[in-house]
């Protein structure tokens, strides 16, 4: 199991000007560093392998493991290449800055996109093909034979002339002496025994039984609580406080400044803390975006979907005129609000601070960035600062590129030196200052000609940048390219997968001051719903069959994943009063499609009774963790779909938690069947690309069932009874 986050002290020898090259640097994987230890100081193979004298197997992972199963997976790669006993594989994090001090020899920490696997399948491989070769060599120099004279197979080398065996435990440490390996061949997929099966998960048994620490568990020595109260309008201060009104209250032990934009209490407990932090007057100085409201935001965007100005993502043809020229235009206005993360998790961390050193334990997707924050935050340079990873309970994306609760913690912790403190944000605060799911409104026309085929079609979202607020230095001169997933014009991240031979698709950036952040799935949830609810508008337009009038358009990969979709659903052969949709795209690298299957009372009270859903991921890893990938990922759609929205007035969020801020309920939930149908010819995501398609099919098969056009979410507001 992952090993708990240890509270000690390691020598790192970097600068503080070397976190900004380090953290850009290329994936350059030495495996032969030496003179590193595992946690309990056994030598290490490389550095991705430490195995112990009984034979246990130790893999490090350098990604995050937030429920979605890559530590498995990731294991499952290695310990393919290794040819280990998996029955004795265990795993344990580095540390970021352990990492930057051995030149990055675990590569990128980051763990978002979908990218755990498919963006370090080779180099991890890598690692355990070459821990196996030192390994055999290790045994042949004990033995005084050739090394190609011996094999490896769970754990067990054996010297094939003569029979003799010895075990990975045995030359363990006599392997750490040697040099890696400088040809690495990897295994073909095809011969996979570890890789590729449906293993059990190795964070499972903890979750079970209680053993496994999640941030908000940790407890050290003398340690404190403190939660905190940010401004709830985005972009206000504070303008004052009055601590001796909650100083003397039970347990407080300081009240402090954060920043200038919150205000923390620290106390013996989290109750305690959270009681006094309740009572202590705090004045805010609003600014201008006390103004802003969601009606305000809605006009915004509302005037950027006719702005002549607009970045051009897709584009072939001309459009316009073939519009001008179609027998019929169909013409459709959609939105998409903001959403909140909402991980059962909220944001913490836990930080101990001295003039020396600064170390914070905290669960991150990002755990370089994390430990940029720390730095910064703590004055200290880099090689006095360290991140411990715990496992998450849930990011999907809001512990990515957002690090202020990291900072909070340092900040705070600066106040108290020598003690450590652990931060916890109460729910209303994970839900009132968020990075949301960008808010975006989406105008499309398609034109028709006299026999029902789609000539031309313009696209135009107006909304909210995340890169413009996040990362600007990846605009392209001014172009946001993520707002374009799914609908780019070739690709291996997200191609749109329909050839049209007119085809406009444009952004017109409107950036609201609420601030948006990368939401599992990000900007293909909504892409999704635009392009797939269309497309369905028009083959209705033209009096075709959904599926019929898609086969049509769709490019081969694409055309796959519907067609397995509608062959293991019956499409068109549901039963009495059920109805069906469809929907298919492209994102993170893999292929995805859905088939759902409704039903809506007279009251108009929906009910979702099964999706069924393809992926192409190119390879599978983990086929079970893949389908229950799928399954979590329709859980998390779904309660957007049907309740997901965050509102805005006076500037600040007006829901606080999960009474105000719902959920899908366990009744809700469809059967969810799972066709995994990998290629074999690429890598892609499995975790954020699935969760696209299941509202748009939702909602086509909404209109099957009802005649209504459902064009705004949630639907918790919408009248779904029969027109």
């Amino acid at each position: 199991m992952t090993a708990s986050p240890q509270l000690n002290r390691r020598s790192l020898l970097v600068s503080a000007a070397a976190i900004g090259g380090g953290l850009s640097l290329g994936l350059r994987i030495p495996f032969g560093l030496a003179g590193a230890q595992a946690a309990d100081s056994v030598p290490e193979v490389n550095a991705w392998v430490v195995i112990r004298p009984d034979d246990t197997v130790v893999i490090r992972i350098a990604r995050s493991e937030m429920g979605q199963g890559t530590l498995t997976g990731l294991a499952q790669l290695v310990a393919e290449e290794l040819e280990c006993n998996w029955s004795k594989v265990t795993t344990e994090y580095p540390t970021p800055g352990e990492n930057l001090t051995r030149k990055r020899v675990w590569g990128n920490f980051s763990t978002g996109g979908s990218r755990g696997i498919r963006d370090s399948h080779e180099y991890v491989r890598q690692g355990g093909a070459a821990a196996r070769d030192m390994l055999i060599r290790a045994a042949a120099a004990d033995w005084g034979v050739e090394p190609a004279e011996c094999s490896a197979t769970n754990s067990v080398i054996t010297h094939q002339p003569s029979g003799r065996t010895t075990t990975y435990g045995k030359v363990a440490a006599e392997a750490a002496k040697l040099d890696p390996p400088k040809d690495i061949r990897l295994k073909d997929p095809k011969d996979w025994k570890i890789a590729g099966k449906p293993l059990k998960r190795l964070d499972t048994a903890d979750k079970v039984n209680g053993k496994q620490v999640y941030g908000f568990d940790l407890k050290f020595p003398g340690m404190l609580t403190a939660t905190i109260r940010d401004c709830p309008v985005f972009g206000g201060q504070v303008k004052s406080f009055d601590a001796v009104k909650v100083e003397g209250m039970r347990g407080v032990k300081k009240v402090v400044p954060v920043g200038e934009t919150a205000v923390a209490v620290v106390a013996d407990n989290f109750w305690n803390a959270k009681t006094a932090l309740a009572a202590l007057p705090i004045v805010w100085d609003e600014g201008p975006n006390a103004k802003v409201s969601s009606p305000t935001i809605a006009d915004m965007l509302k005037e950027g979907l006719d702005a002549e100005q607009a970045f051009v993502g897709n584009k072939a043809g001309d459009a316009k005129a073939a519009l001008a020229g179609a027998a019929k235009v169909i013409e459709a206005v959609y939105s998409y609000p903001y959403q909140s993360h909402s991980p059962m998790e909220p944001m913490n961390a836990t930080a101990l601070y001295t003039p020396k050193k600064c170390e914070v334990w905290c669960p991150t997707q990002s755990a370089e960035g994390a430990l940029a924050a720390v730095a910064e935050a703590s004055g200290l340079p880099v090689d006095k600062c360290d991140v411990y990873k715990t496992l998450l309970g849930g990011g999907f994306g809001r512990r990515t590129a957002f690090n202020d609760y990291v900072r909070q913690a340092v900040l705070i912790a600066r106040q108290m030196p020598g003690t450590p403190v652990k931060l916890l944000w109460t729910r209303e605060e994970d839900t009132t200052h968020g990075h949301y799911h960008p808010v975006t409104q989406c105008k499309m026309r398609g034109g028709l000609d006299a026999a029902g085929k789609l000539v031309g079609w313009h696209m135009r979202i107006s909304g909210q940048s995340i890169l413009a607020a996040v990362f600007p230095q990846n605009l392209k001169e001014g172009l946001d390219p993520a707002v374009f997933q799914g609908l780019n014009p070739g690709g291996a991240e997200g191609e749109f997968g329909y050839n049209m031979p007119n085809l406009l698709i444009d952004h017109a950036m409107r950036n609201p001051p609420i601030p948006p952040g990368f939401w599992r799935g990000v900007n293909i949830n909504h892409n999704a719903i635009y392009s797939e609810c269309f497309i369905d508008e028009l083959a209705h337009a033209a009096g075709q069959d959904p599926l019929e009038f898609r086969r049509k358009m769709l490019k081969p990969k694409h055309l796959a994943v519907l067609n397995a979709v509608a062959e293991r659903a019956g499409w068109g052969k549901a039963p009495a009063g059920v109805f069906q949709g469809l929907a298919q795209f492209m994102g993170f690298g893999s292929y995805v499609a859905a088939c759902a299957e409704v039903s809506v009372s007279k009251e108009g009270r929906l009910k979702i009774h099964r999706i069924v859903a393809a992926t192409n991921p190119g390879h599978a890893v983990n086929p079970a963790q893949i389908e229950r990938q799928v399954a979590g990922s329709f859980v998390y759609g779904l309660s957007a779909a049907l309740y997901g929205e965050i509102t805005v007035n006076g500037g600040a969020i007006e829901q606080t938690n999960f009474d105000t801020y719902n959920v899908m309920r366990i009744d809700e939930m469809p059967k969810v069947d799972v066709v995994i149908m990998p290629s074999g010819d690429f890598w892609g995501g499995v975790g954020e690309p699935t969760i696209c398609v299941a509202a748009p099919a939702v909602l086509n098969a909404i209109f099957a069932a009802t005649g209504k056009r459902i064009r705004a979410l949630p639907l918790k507001g919408q009248d779904l009874k029969r027109v």
